[in-house]
């Protein structure tokens, strides 16, 4: 369309360069015509390059005007107002009154799909003359230069700016604001914490800029800085009415392992787990869900109400307030089991209604063990009630007292002289205790172990769970104590002994073992004899020595002491000289090892 224009005035100046003759002035057309389209048809170019007439300074002022009015410098880079004329499926014509319409991508409209013919809009010449000659303009840059402005006018004044949520991002969200692409962070979309970011995309809201930073060309906004404004005033108001014992509605803004945050209105509380419900929790999350509107209970607040305490469970009365009258002692309850520690069990028998069973409780059986040998939480199992305050609210239970006690008739189980079978449950210093039954123990002193054996600890002669035959030697039934005995079950081979080694006697033996004092010499499987240094030595001078055989005679035999003294020497000489007391005497000692 412009370059028919400018056909039309190289034609004209045409036809003025031949009518026009030499030298001659310019006339003026009576008829009425446009400023414009007098002066550039009367004017005499070729006189004015040649040099011949000159100008009137008043024209060449008018012709400048001209040119500024209705032509535009595609030589710089400023923004230029232009009128959409044309529309197709790729581009947008624009007209900014230069010698061509200018071309742009119709995706630099993609904000404003309601875009028509007529519109005015903001453009910048982004190439003046591509390859078919086309003057190329840019919208995207034009809004992106103002979009700077506004945004830097928008920091320094703090107004309230417009923007679009494009889409979610890595901690946030991107929104376009003028143009240009700025982060919201997901901590300044909201008072509350956001569950939903999608929530916000393709929705246009209103901002704050709150950060720029020039030299990477990024921009912080925040709609949550709008909010507070407004939420302060309101925070003020509800702190300046808190009463301790007073009721509020709040939601729930999060959730922790020791506690909720609440919301009300502006102003945060917390409702301690402990608080929650009268009931033991694991989580605040089996109760509560987030964004629940509830109503809580305020228990306390610091001196500048910051810090407020709530409670939830003080909204409904304490369940043991209902406990029924038909819960005594003696009582037989069923309940399920909440917590298991070191020291027994607590068993929920109602909604915030606890006993506690102490693992003494748990078994008739002496031997405590850990609670978790009987129950585990989550079972539900039957207790009698031990005791019962109701002021105090506390309660003991019993299991063991629905099964019979074992020492019920005991004198009839297991009477004195009885043989039983047990288990070994543990050692002392001392001895042993056997279980011969759940509930009920015996203990078997280190000296009724053995009748041949010299124990000095009883795990030398048992191990842990070993099966052991027993004897009632005593039972105390008000006491309940059992004494047991093992060597009891067997005759006492000593009374055999007494005989088979008779003083002076005669044995062909062993020598196991050379000590310091003498030797020890095995009479049999049961029993070792001492043998003094002194007697040691046979016929031919020479001493004997581990593993020699040889004869013995008995010189002493104790069955009380359980000792037994022989002689080699004296097998095949009579010296009395031998029998020195002072000898015999340091037997006592060295035969401690006869239990070997």
């Amino acid at each position: 369309m412009s370059e028919e224009n400018t056909e039309k005035t190289k034609s004209k100046e045409s036809k003025s360069l031949t009518k026009t003759p030499k030298n001659s002035s310019i006339k003026k057309s009576t008829k009425k015509v446009d400023p414009q389209d007098e002066f550039l048809s009367n004017f005499n170019w070729h006189q004015y390059q040649e040099g011949i007439d000159e100008l009137d300074e008043k024209q060449i002022k008018e012709f400048e005007k001209l040119v500024e009015t209705n032509f535009v410098d595609t030589s710089d880079e400023n923004i230029i107002e232009g009128e959409v004329i044309h529309l197709t499926d790729k581009d947008v014509i624009i007209d900014i009154n230069a010698k061509s319409e200018g071309v742009i991508s119709k995706n630099e409209f993609r904000y404003n799909p309601d875009l028509k013919i007529g519109d005015k809009v903001e453009v910048i010449v982004d190439i003046r003359e591509d390859k078919s000659g086309q003057l190329v303009l840019s919208h995207r840059k034009a809004r992106v230069i103002q979009a700077w402005d506004k945004v830097n006018e928008a920091h320094d004044s703090g107004e309230v700016v417009q923007g679009f949520v494009k889409c979610r991002t890595k901690g946030g969200m991107i929104v376009d604001v003028f143009g240009i692409e700025a982060f919201l962070p997901g901590s300044q979309i909201d008072v509350k914490p956001i569950r939903d970011y999608d929530q916000y995309t393709n929705k246009n809201m209103d901002f704050k800029v709150v950060k720029i930073n020039h030299e990477f060309k990024n921009v912080v906004v925040s709609h949550k800085a709008l909010i507070e404004a407004d939420i302060e005033e309101q925070k003020k108001g509800i702190i300046g009415q808190l009463e301790k014992g007073q009721v509020l509605e709040g939601s729930v803004k999060n959730m922790t392992s020791y506690g909720v945050f609440i919301d009300l209105g502006g102003v945060d509380g917390l409702i301690h787990i402990t608080d929650l419900s009268w009931s033991r929790i694991n989580h605040p999350s089996e109760i509560l869900e987030l964004d629940q509107v509830i109503n809580v209970v305020i228990l306390d607040f610091d001196d500048d109400k910051s810090k407020i305490q709530l409670g939830l469970k003080q909204l409904s009365a304490h369940p043991w307030d209902k406990l029924g009258d038909d819960i005594t002692e003696g009582s037989k309850v069923k309940g399920k089991v909440v917590v298991i520690a070191d020291y027994g069990a607590f068993i929920e028998i109602d909604e915030g209604i606890e006993g506690l069973v102490h693992v003494s409780e748990m078994s008739w059986s002496t031997h405590l063990r850990s609670a978790q040998d009987f129950v585990n939480v989550g079972d539900e199992i039957e207790a009698v009630v031990l005791s019962l305050d109701r002021e105090s609210r506390k309660m003991s239970l019993g299991i063991k007292q629905l099964t019979e006690d074992p020492w019920t008739d005991i004198t009839n189980k297991f009477p004195v002289g009885s043989k039983h079978n047990g288990s070994v449950r543990n050692f002392t210093n001392f001895g042993v205790f056997i279980e011969l039954q759940e509930g009920i123990d015996g203990l078997i002193y280190i000296s009724d172990l053995s009748w041949t054996k010299k124990i000095k600890h009883p795990s030398e002669f048992l191990s842990l769970d070993d099966n052991i035959e027993v004897v009632i030697l005593d039972l105390d039934v008000e006491a309940r104590k059992l004494s047991l005995g093992h060597k009891q079950t067997k005759p006492n081979p000593w009374d055999t002994y007494e005989k088979d080694f008779e003083l002076n006697t005669i044995h062909k033996s062993i020598v196991s073992e050379v000590i310091d004092k003498g030797a020890i010499i095995a009479l049999n499987d049961d029993i070792s004899a001492f043998c003094p240094s002194s007697h040691l030595e046979k016929d031919d001078g020479s001493i004997l020595s581990k593993g020699d055989e040889a004869k013995f005679k008995v010189i002493e035999f104790s069955k009380e002491f359980k000792r037994v003294v022989l002689s080699h020497t004296l097998t095949y000489k009579n010296d009395s000289s031998l029998d020195d007391p002072d000898d015999n005497n340091l037997k006592d000692d060295e035969i401690e090892s006869n239990d070997n």
